[in-house]
């Protein structure tokens, strides 16, 4: 009874031992997305332009804000001589061009917003194939975002590997 029973926890042993090392060898890789959105030369390539228009609207419209309090202060000072209805008529016509620049630069920024959520997806969409073709040279089975792992070994962190990848494959996102 006892030789069985060694043999049998001998035989559970060498089992548990077997699915351990299998479970290690699956082990899910990880890679930071925004560190390749960032670092990446088309990320980059595509962060500066958006940087470039987002900076360019903002310059357009507070230079459009300043032409305007002129104008409301040239609107007040000019309100002794002027008629009530001249006035009101000034006063109504700034308004007017005020909704219109908030519209505008509220149009504008989404515009950019939305192009940014473009530009991503389109990165995103380019880093599939070659992560499906890194997972496969390396017989990985699961990568994962960074975000949703707590810790993990740098070694499993693919990131730097995929960006030289990326590099190599994308040259730019062809943004406007």
């Amino acid at each position: 009874m006892k030789k069985n029973l060694k043999l049998f926890l001998s035989y559970i042993f060498f089992i548990s031992l077997f699915f351990t090392v299998n479970v290690f060898s699956d082990t899910p890789h990880f890679i930071d997305f925004s560190k390749v959105l960032n670092e990446s030369n088309a990320g980059k390539e595509a962060q500066l332009i958006l940087k470039n228009k987002l900076k360019n609207s903002v310059d357009k419209f507070n230079n459009e804000q300043k032409n305007l309090r002129e104008e409301e202060k040239k609107i007040i000072n000019e309100r002794k001589n002027l008629k009530v209805e001249n006035y009101q008529k000034k006063v109504q016509a700034l308004r007017i061009k005020v909704s219109n620049m908030q519209k505008e630069k509220q149009i504008s920024f989404q515009k950019i917003a939305k192009l940014r959520n473009e530009s991503k997806e389109k990165l995103l969409v380019a880093l599939k194939p070659l992560i499906k073709n890194y997972m496969e040279k390396n017989n990985i089975k699961l990568v994962i975002d960074k975000k949703t792992v707590l810790l993990g070994d740098k070694n499993l962190e693919i990131t730097n590997q995929i960006i030289d990848t990326l590099n190599k494959e994308l040259k730019s996102l062809n943004i406007k």
